[in-house]
């Protein structure tokens, strides 16, 4: 008797990136077809010993290239920069976010990018979640053992959000900017 043949199930690396100018956090999952998550690889890429700003720029496009090379993500999500206590640190921010997305784009990874509202959102349930819940969520949904450092579990949580959203994508047929209410 023979059975029935089960079609493969795809999954999808994606890699979860947070910048910021001291600690740049990544984060990568695979999601399958049937929307399961798991734990492929997260770090916090510190960068504030670099002699230079421009060396930590150039650190973060690094590190993040080096990575992908080593995981072969094929999509990417990226937190959007939010308002900085001052100008100064909303420029920087704003570089290191950059770093990271030349790296990504040099790759031939198309760039995803989300508030942080919609990544709480994703995965505590909440867009005024905080840092120690979003660090619990993490653990829970993959499955990961002790505590996580926070720019790494915002990065993964990062790769949440888009794995959520590329579903809703999928089944609503809906694509994501028409999802923004125009003001």
């Amino acid at each position: 008797m023979s059975t029935p043949h089960l079609p493969e199930s795809r999954t999808t690396r994606i890699i979860g990136i947070d910048p910021g100018s001291q600690r740049t956090g990544i984060g990568i999952i695979e999601v399958d077809d049937a929307g399961r998550l798991s734990h492929v690889f997260h770090t916090a890429v510190a960068v504030a010993g670099e002699p230079s700003f421009p060396l930590r720029l150039k650190r973060i496009f690094d590190e993040v290239c080096d990575i992908i090379a080593a995981h072969r993500p094929t999509e990417c999500g990226i937190e959007r920069v939010f308002m900085a206590r001052n100008a100064d640190s909303a420029l920087k921010l704003g570089q290191a976010r950059g770093a990271a997305i030349c790296a990504v784009a040099s790759q031939g990874i198309e760039v995803h990018e989300y508030a942080p509202t919609e990544v709480k959102q994703a995965v505590v349930g909440s867009g005024r979640g905080d840092k120690t819940q979003v660090q619990h969520m993490m653990g829970v949904l993959l499955g990961l053992k002790g505590p996580l450092q926070a720019d790494a579990a915002d990065a993964l949580a990062v790769a949440i959000a888009h794995a959520h959203t590329r579903a809703s994508i999928a089944r609503v047929g809906i694509p994501r900017t028409a999802w923004r209410r125009r003001r």
